[in-house]
């Protein structure tokens, strides 16, 4: 409950406690001025004498402390109060007044909801009369102003009490639909820190995946080009120990020298593919800048760099498998698109980083592109492969004499 409903929940105990008090302490007040209406001293002694069982009633029934259900000693408390306003307003009417307290409290002190309107009715009965100077006599005049008066009232009271219940159902749709606000918005939280605690598990398995993958293709490699070639020096080292002709055994000298020459390239290469140097000392904006500016330099392709967006500095892995592809795009274009313009774009978009790489070379069709080969790179499957591992994509947009676009989509991850 908060502090608002306790403060009206105080003042009601209030009316309820002290309210019935006050309309008697004003009909024995109003009562007193106009004592011509009670001519008798017998009349003045019983009206004395009602006054007290009213006031002894009230302090029967005690102070209402939050709301009363309804009960049997809640009922006799009502007979008796309207029983004795009853007898007070015969006296005089001023103790319609008192009599009036019946209109507050009978849903609380009644059960089931046919009583409730006897008991409002028989109040009505006592206010109508009291309105009319007096209980009705032989006179059709005071029985017609009663019965209008006893109409008008209860149909007031029928209004009001039908206007009461349906606030009071409006008030409880309310607290229910506030209710299951509270709820929804309890679950949806709950589901937003579901999603952002499987957002985070996400991105360490897609990096834990791409380092699996890295490794493996490294073993790969390491298998395919540097062991092989070791084991081709190896061999011809055993020629040369067991030839007996100089010549053959410089012949195979120098086999194993172009052997070691080209598994010491390629282990450069491998170690160049794991640590790309261009982002050691400089963001990805400047490491791109650089790499299509020499790229163009060595090639002699008119080629250009730009950047859109409020540049970020992103997460180590995503600028490194950015790099990546854009330095496989740009040896593709160099061995096979004979382009002669050359644009590449990073675009910082919300959530999203966008590397575009576009040329007007020759194109080709991206569904008859063959499979990797030893003397190739690792072509689009490849760059398709690093942007899937930190949760990318990659797309080839390609027709015969048309050029290529190559656009890969990562996530935004910052470097902190």
């Amino acid at each position: 409950m908060t502090a608002a409903d306790e403060h009206i929940e105080h003042r009601q105990n209030q009316f309820h406690t002290w309210g019935v008090y006050g309309l008697l302490a004003v009909s024995v007040l109003l009562s007193v001025a106009a004592h011509e209406l009670m001519t008798s001293p017998a009349e003045w002694y019983a009206g004395g004498a009602l006054v007290v069982a009213a006031v002894l009633l009230q302090l029967w029934h005690g102070p209402r402390r939050g709301r009363r259900t309804p009960s049997r000693r809640g009922t006799v408390y009502y007979v008796l109060r309207w029983a004795i306003s009853f007898a007070l307003t015969c006296l005089t009417p001023f103790f319609g007044f008192y009599a009036s307290a019946g209109y507050f409290d009978s849903e609380e002190l009644i059960a089931g909801r046919r009583r409730q309107w006897l008991g409002l009715l028989a109040t009505v009965v006592v206010v109508a009369g009291s309105q009319s100077g007096g209980m009705p006599s032989g006179s059709p005049t005071r029985w017609l102003l009663f019965g209008v008066l006893l109409v008008t009232n209860f149909g007031l009271v029928m209004v009001v009490g039908h206007i009461t219940q349906q606030e009071e159902q409006r008030s409880r749709e309310r607290a229910v639909t506030i209710t299951e606000l509270e709820r929804t918005n309890a679950a949806l939280q709950r589901a937003l820190d579901e999603n952002a605690a499987l957002h985070a598990q996400l991105l360490v398995q897609a990096r834990e995946a791409g380092v699996a993958d890295e490794r493996r293709r490294l073993a790969a490699e390491i298998h395919d080009t540097i062991a092989q070639g070791l084991t081709g020096i190896i061999a011809q080292l055993q020629v040369v120990a067991n030839a007996p002709d100089p010549a053959v055994a410089r012949t195979h000298l120098e086999r194993a020298s172009d052997l070691a020459r080209h598994s010491l390239g390629e282990a450069r290469r491998s170690v160049h593919n794991l640590a790309p140097v261009a982002l050691a000392d400089a963001g990805l904006p400047e490491a791109l800048k650089k790499t299509v500016a020499e790229w163009g330099e060595r090639t002699g392709v008119r080629a250009g760099f730009t950047v859109t967006g409020t540049a970020e500095q992103l997460h180590e892995e995503v600028a490194a498998t950015l790099l990546r592809i854009v330095q496989e795009a740009l040896s593709n274009t160099a061995r096979h698109a004979a382009a002669g313009r050359v644009g590449v774009t990073l675009t910082f978009l919300g959530a999203e980083v966008i590397l575009d790489i576009r040329d007007d070379g020759r194109g080709f069709d991206p569904l008859a592109v063959p499979q990797r080969t030893g003397s190739g790179g690792f072509g689009l499957d490849g760059m398709r492969a690093r942007a899937e591992r930190i949760a990318g994509s990659l797309t080839v947009e390609s027709e015969p004499a048309q050029g290529t676009a190559v656009s890969a989509r990562v996530p935004l991850v910052n470097h902190d």
